[in-house]
């Protein structure tokens, strides 16, 4: 069975809300009164005349490390987001020693963070739970649609705060439960980075790598345009670490494996 299939297949028996979302294009009245930068922001992102995003699947391809010095791992995965019920179920699967299949899922479900790696499929290495996860799944999921689909978290539960000409600080509320991040843009209003300090890291220089919070970077190298959606090419995600800043992944954003406004396990 591929990794898309089992995934498919697992996301489809989470009940999540099938769609579709509301058909109503966003306007410019509706962002009127948000701050400058947000306003340049959205039109990059082409939020403006589009009827707002309720879900997406995308397929990314790239590379892992575990810890500062440590091998660089291939690494697949996919994810699925949806704003009808908040939630973010990502899967990545890397090789160990060649041979040793690792899957791992990081998901945002009904208001719950979980981390959950299985090698081989056959048996639990780490199930973490609790509210680090909590936090730090719901900011990767505003991450997610900051980068792909602005028009999810377009909506009452975030509040908009410009900072200057070139960033802005968006929070986003799901279930009584705020997280906060920095965004900066480039003159196009482009993100070239997401910053915040609601994640947690298993740090990688202590003994059992308890999870401290850091500040998580996510900056992006370019843009390319698809189907009349600017999505990047290719980022990374870093931790921000008293040691000094730790890069952990690095991938490409695919086209052909990015869709929008799609049913879960589809």
């Amino acid at each position: 069975m591929t990794m898309r299939v089992r995934f498919s297949r697992e996301v489809a028996a989470l009940g999540l809300p099938s769609g579709p979302g509301s058909d109503e294009p966003v306007s410019e009245a509706d962002i009127a009164s948000l701050p400058e930068p947000v306003r340049r922001y959205l039109r990059f992102m082409g939020v403006v005349g589009r009827p707002r995003d309720w879900s997406f699947r995308a397929g990314l391809t790239g590379r892992f490390r575990l810890g500062p010095g440590q091998a660089w791992k291939t690494m697949e995965a996919w994810q699925y987001d949806t704003r009808l019920e908040v939630a973010r179920i990502f899967h990545i699967r890397l090789s160990f020693f060649g041979v040793v299949p690792v899957l791992g899922r990081d998901t945002y479900l009904r208001g719950e963070g979980r981390m959950l790696i299985r090698p081989f499929e056959l048996f639990t290495a780490q199930d973490n739970k609790g509210p680090e996860l909590d936090i730090g799944e719901l900011v990767t999921y505003l991450n997610d649609a900051i980068l792909l689909a602005p028009s999810m978290v377009l909506g009452p539960e975030t509040t908009w705060t410009g900072v200057d000409d070139s960033s802005f600080d968006v929070a986003f509320t799901d279930r009584g439960r705020t997280v906060t991040a920095r965004v900066f843009l480039d003159t196009r209003g482009a993100p070239r980075d997401f910053s915040t300090t609601d994640r947690f890291c298993q740090d990688p220089y202590a003994p059992k790598h308890p999870f401290i919070r850091a500040r998580w970077t996510t900056p992006i190298d370019s843009w390319q345009v698809h189907e009349g959606r600017p999505i990047p090419t290719w980022g990374k995600a870093v931790w921000h670490l008293p040691q000094g800043d730790f890069t952990y992944v690095e991938m490409a954003f695919s086209p052909d494996n990015l869709v929008f406004n799609v049913p879960p396990g589809t």
